[in-house]
């Protein structure tokens, strides 16, 4: 390596031109391949710039142009049934307050988690402003994949958070692997369960209609793990979308009641507070149960020793890294990951005090 990069001192074009006995305007038509540059020249400089490791000023030639960056931020609105959407949406915040004064104006377009024409609404509103790049947490698949062929159409870049589409021209995928996530789960389920025998109940309470093939991969993985590493067990399944909490008591309680022999619970999604409810008031202390996210009702049950383990993908990171991707691939021209898969933590009553998304 040369001693001028141990320095560690940034190396600009008048010190390549310098270095290669020419004017600054030959650098620049080089770096901006303008051409009228002998081919000999044209070596010399570019070996200085790869022994410089010199990267061009990007930024400062966007801030000169004066203009403005608009990005859009298409996600979930917070509800009555989950407040898991406040974390990416904190990320998304954090993001905005340390790129806006390079001229980004950030936009929120907020979605009922319950309904895709909300979704589809604040699509075609996010598509009328013609933004320059756009977040998406794709739960509504159809609706989601019309919106990214629009965008892709159109030349604006898009990232998706959460929730990945398979096949799709999005610049990168920040969320969790989910199949992955489902064998940690059935590792911690047959852990909690350890040489006391019994069956398993996979629940599925959502109130997505689109949100089947996230479910599905989750629960493949889980189940993957069981049969692998301990066949004899049996694995019920229960969907339960859209049950009330008054409906979810007494489903469960006769499920129970019915299959006395299940000793841990999986719930396939952050509302794994409810089934900790019907634990509650039906006084179930003899079952582990494992669930998603740490939102504030899934932390109080575990802290109540309620719920055994909650598996977490940082979601606040996940908005943030979504902004920041199309910062980096918009103003820098950086190349950006296609695939960046969240850690998948495993969070319990002893260090979720400690556990940040």
């Amino acid at each position: 390596m040369s001693k001028l990069n141990d320095s560690n001192k940034p190396y600009g074009i008048k010190e390549i031109a310098r270095k290669a006995n020419v004017s600054i305007a030959t650098v620049d038509r080089v770096i901006h391949k303008r051409g009228g540059v002998a081919r000999k020249t044209q070596e010399l400089i570019l070996s200085i710039i790869d022994e410089f490791d010199y990267q061009p000023n990007i930024l400062a030639s966007r801030l000169r142009s004066n203009k403005t960056y608009n990005l859009a931020i298409l996600i979930p609105q917070v509800s009555k049934y989950t407040n898991f959407w406040a974390a990416p949406y904190q990320g998304v915040e954090k993001a905005n307050a340390e790129i806006s004064q390079f001229g980004i104006n950030l936009k929120t377009y907020f979605f009922r988690l319950s309904q895709s024409e909300s979704f589809t609404e604040q699509a075609e509103l996010l598509l009328a402003d013609n933004p320059d790049g756009v977040v998406i947490a794709p739960l509504f698949i159809q609706e989601a994949t019309h919106l990214s062929d629009t965008l892709f159409r159109n030349g604006i870049p898009y990232v998706y958070i959460d929730t990945d589409i398979p096949d799709q021209n999005n610049l990168s995928y920040i969320g969790p692997p989910i199949y992955q996530s489902g064998l940690v789960a059935g590792q911690l389920a047959l852990f909690g369960m350890r040489e006391n025998g019994g069956e398993i109940l996979v629940i599925n309470h959502t109130n997505i209609i689109n949100d089947g093939q996230h479910i599905k991969e989750i629960e493949r993985g889980f189940v993957d793990y069981i049969e692998r590493n301990k066949a004899s067990v049996k694995i019920h399944s229960l969907n339960l979308p859209g049950a009330d909490m008054e409906m979810l008591d007494t489903e469960l309680g006769q499920y129970f009641e019915a299959h006395p022999n299940i000793q841990a619970v999986f719930v396939t999604n952050s509302r794994v507070f409810k089934v900790a409810q019907v634990f509650k008031n039906q006084k179930i202390q003899d079952k582990i149960l494992i669930g998603f996210d740490n939102i504030d009702e899934n932390v109080k049950a575990l802290k109540e020793e309620v719920i055994d383990f909650l598996i977490c993908h940082q979601p606040e990171e996940q908005g943030y890294r979504g902004v920041m991707n199309l910062y980096q691939n918009i103003l820098l021209s950086q190349k950006i990951d296609k695939v960046q898969y969240m850690p998948i933590d495993i969070i319990t009553k002893e260090n979720c005090d400690f556990y940040s998304n």
